[in-house]
């Protein structure tokens, strides 16, 4: 039996934090769906097409192994796209309580309408501070922001648009 689980996030844009858990995850799974997902409750930066060839990038970039494929999903609940791809397990990276406070009744939910559990994994201390939003943040006022996001994320938020 092929055990499969997804990663969803808005990636806007892909962090090293983001890369360690996928990594980690990649490592229990048999397949790992990096699934890229509109938040309405965000301003998005990037449009999720870049936001995939971003993530792609970054993970061979880093050379992390494992049957990983990266997509997006707009058309439903997440769980649907779970149930469509036989996936049972969600990943969520958590930084912290507020994290966990958001994402325990989404879990519980998640659990009740498909079966579908979701495990929440803390990334590597040394990017427990980065959040898309603050990367967004310090790109758009001109900061560096190499030290939180992969090279190829770093040299695409430097371009002028």
């Amino acid at each position: 039996m092929t055990r499969i689980a997804v990663v969803p996030g808005s990636f806007d844009p892909v962090t090293l934090g983001h890369l360690d858990v996928i990594e980690r995850a990649a490592n229990l799974f048999d397949e790992l769906h990096v699934l890229v997902v509109h938040n309405p409750d965000k301003s998005a930066l990037l449009p999720i097409a870049q936001r995939v060839s971003l993530i792609q990038e970054s993970i061979a970039e880093a050379r992390i192994p494992g049957s990983i494929l990266v997509t997006s999903w707009s058309v439903g609940l997440l769980v649907d796209y779970c149930t469509d791809v036989g996936a049972s397990v969600l990943v969520k990276g958590i930084r912290s309580q507020v994290d966990v406070a958001y994402e325990t009744p989404m879990a519980i939910v998640n659990r009740d309408l498909a079966k579908v559990e979701t495990i929440f994994m803390l990334p590597d201390p040394a990017h427990a501070h980065v959040s898309s939003s603050l990367v967004r943040q310090v790109a758009s006022l001109g900061g560096d922001v190499s030290p939180y996001v992969p090279r190829v994320v770093a040299d695409f938020l430097e371009q002028p648009r």
